[in-house]
């Protein structure tokens, strides 16, 4: 067998394995071609192209931070998020089942920010329990009867897919997560790319593969719908917390690709209930806040006293309409996975319509016959943390020891309402290249859904890769990696 044929087998294992196979044909038919092309790539190109990969990524400075890690040698926390070279393809019908369903959902999810801020229907109907909203930690009652533009509240939201029950090359998308507040991870997806398009460009040329590079000015054009009415011409800025948060590479390149200022809590100002921004020619009216800042330190005045990042009286212009902060100040309610498992009836509550896309089954641990359940079934569930992120927080039956499950298990039962907890998905996997070769890896994948007047969003997403054999985690922070996303064009 020569070096192409035994590449080619290589793959075609990978892609067995992964459930990409459909049946009674080699390849699912949206990576036949892809496939032809790896089967003829020798192991030195792709190993040559991954190590130019990591030397580009480093040299533009795309890093994240781990919170509390040490290098080996003990000083530094900033990593690089591993790249695969091999991308995660969509076929279009696919992404336009995804499309729609995630337009359905954060819309339902939007209209539930304003109600629960407004009027309560929801609650009065009793669709879901008025002390899980109420008392939730991320409710805000500051915002109790804020008006915001456009009544949007989340502008920008990253929904969290997977794809489960691939047997015989079948499979269903379910939303894993809402991601409401300050989601991250876009840069990712727009520089995964430009590094595909680098490295391989042929492949473009023979695949049709839906852009994303556009994703910074429909995001400008969300944040701008978003500004108050009295603005004619809005001026938007980002606000980051600061060079030392584990995203503000994002932070920092989202505002030079929209042409917006990247500004810190201290470039602000509150005056006669306006917010402006210090410029070396004076002061400068902002009206629309990008805010990569958590509810808890942006106003001194409202939230912690001891906060430094954000601006004292700024919950106060936005209260007053004279400030759009993006997204809004209270979304966090939404997204809290003990909220999670009634989306499905906000869809139908307020939109009359059957959700497209579905929930992992959920049980909630404040529900005393559901705790016993997951108590009694805790070696088989993933059980999370309802304010967890990261993949912090979360215990993986299946990869857990005996240990593990015991203590995490005496958590649970100290504070039941504090936790929920799914099955543990048959989790699509996709051929990745590992140090081995090609191998496969459990993905799933964050699109990026941007509201303003309308709902809109790029034809993609960042796909995130658990590199660990076997391992259903894919947070960055627990040794995960990214992949491109394809959706192929018809």
């Amino acid at each position: 067998m020569n070096p192409f044929d035994e590449m080619y087998e290589s793959v075609a294992q990978s892609l067995i394995q992964s459930g990409l196979y459909d049946p009674g044909h080699p390849v699912r038919p949206h990576y036949r071609d892809y496939a032809t092309w790896l089967s003829r790539q020798s192991p030195e190109l792709m190993n040559s192209r991954r190590e130019e990969a990591e030397m580009i990524f480093r040299r533009v400075g795309i890093t994240f931070a781990v919170y509390g890690a040490k290098d080996e040698d003990g000083s530094g926390t900033e990593r690089l998020i591993p790249f695969d070279l091999i991308p995660r393809i969509i076929p279009s019908s696919e992404w336009d089942t995804l499309e729609r369903g995630m337009a359905q959902r954060v819309t339902a999810l939007n209209r539930f920010l304003h109600d629960v801020y407004h009027d309560q229907e929801i609650l009065k109907a009793g669709v879901i329990p008025t002390e899980q909203v109420i008392h939730n930690a991320q409710y805000r009652s500051i915002m109790q009867g804020v008006t915001v533009p456009n009544q949007i509240y989340s502008h920008i939201a990253g929904i969290d897919i997977v794809r489960a029950g691939t047997e015989g090359g079948k499979g269903e998308y379910y939303v894993l997560e809402d991601n409401l507040r300050v989601p991250s991870g876009v840069s990712y997806m727009l520089e995964d790319r430009k590094m595909m398009m680098r490295l391989f460009p042929n492949l473009f040329a023979s695949h049709r593969v839906a852009p994303v590079a556009h994703y910074p000015d429909l995001l400008l054009e969300t944040l701008r719908e978003s500004s108050p009415p009295t603005a004619g011409d809005p001026t938007v800025v980002v606000l980051t917390p600061g060079m030392y948060n584990s995203a503000y590479f994002e932070h920092a390149f989202l505002a030079q690709q929209m042409g917006v200022e990247l500004v810190e809590g201290q470039d602000l100002f509150v005056k006669d209930g306006f917010v402006f921004m210090r410029t070396t020619r004076g002061p400068k009216r902002v009206d629309v806040i990008y805010r990569r800042v958590d509810d808890d330190f942006l106003d001194s005045q409202v939230f912690r006293p001891d906060s430094t990042l954000g601006c004292a009286g700024l919950m106060a212009a936005y209260r007053e309409g004279h400030v759009a902060i993006c997204n809004s100040v209270g979304t966090g309610v939404a997204d809290d996975k003990s909220i999670y498992p009634y989306v499905p009836k906000m869809i139908e509550f307020y939109l009359g319509e059957t959700p497209i896309l579905h929930n992992v089954p959920t049980f909630m641990c404040r529900d005393p016959s559901e705790l016993s359940y997951v108590m009694a079934n805790l070696k088989d569930l993933v059980v999370k943390e309802v304010h967890g992120a990261g993949g912090y927080g979360m215990l993986v039956g299946p990869a857990s020891t005996a240990a593990e499950i015991e203590a995490f298990g005496k958590a649970v039962l100290a504070n039941p309402k504090g936790y929920i907890a799914q099955p543990t998905l048959s989790l699509s996997s996709c051929p990745t290249y590992v140090e081995s070769g090609v191998a496969p890896r459990h993905i799933d994948l964050r699109p990026f859904v941007l509201s303003g007047k309308q709902v809109q969003m790029v034809p993609g997403g960042l796909t995130r890769v658990a590199l660990k054999a076997g391992s259903l985690v894919v947070n960055s922070s627990q040794g995960g990696g990214t992949k491109d996303t394809w959706v192929l064009e018809d």
